[in-house]
């Protein structure tokens, strides 16, 4: 069952991933390519990698939530995590697809405190659950400041 719950938990994660990539691969190339960016803008090389690393973090983070010992009194905890996954995906869908970074910054802001929160949520249950999840807030908070200087540069 624990196998399971590890693959169902990894699926949900990297759904965000999938839907986010719908709207950001094509337009890399085109769209942002063309974009004036900040100097501490990394290639785009690295944004693939660190994606993968962080969207199996917040897999496994779920996973130790699910499988550890929890009052059956989580669903709090489930409702922040999906809210910030679907948060994640609409970023992409609206700062890529839609070419609206100053309402992606929006979400974005939106994005870090679904986040926070979720660590706060998952921490009582598994100290290592809310723990993963700092990579990925340090992560989304260092695209904010990326979305908000490509905001006002374009």
């Amino acid at each position: 069952m624990k196998p399971l719950k590890l693959v169902a938990s990894l699926s949900i994660s990297f759904s965000a991933a999938a839907l986010g990539s719908i709207a950001t691969v094509h337009n890399i190339p085109i769209w942002y390519a063309a974009l004036d960016k900040p100097f501490f803008n990394p290639p785009n090389w690295v944004f693939g990698p660190v994606w993968t690393v962080l969207y199996a973090l917040v897999g496994v983070s779920l996973y130790l939530v699910w499988t550890g010992k929890t009052d059956g009194n989580a669903r709090l905890a489930y409702t922040v995590y999906g809210t910030q996954l679907a948060l994640n995906a609409l970023w992409s869908i609206v700062f890529f697809g839609l070419h609206q970074p100053e309402f992606a910054l929006i979400i974005i802001i939106s994005l870090i405190v679904a986040t926070t929160y979720t660590m706060k949520l998952f921490r009582p249950y598994s100290k290592l659950a809310g723990n993963l999840l700092i990579p990925y807030l340090a992560w989304i908070s260092f695209a904010m400041c990326l979305n908000l200087a490509i905001a006002i540069l374009n």
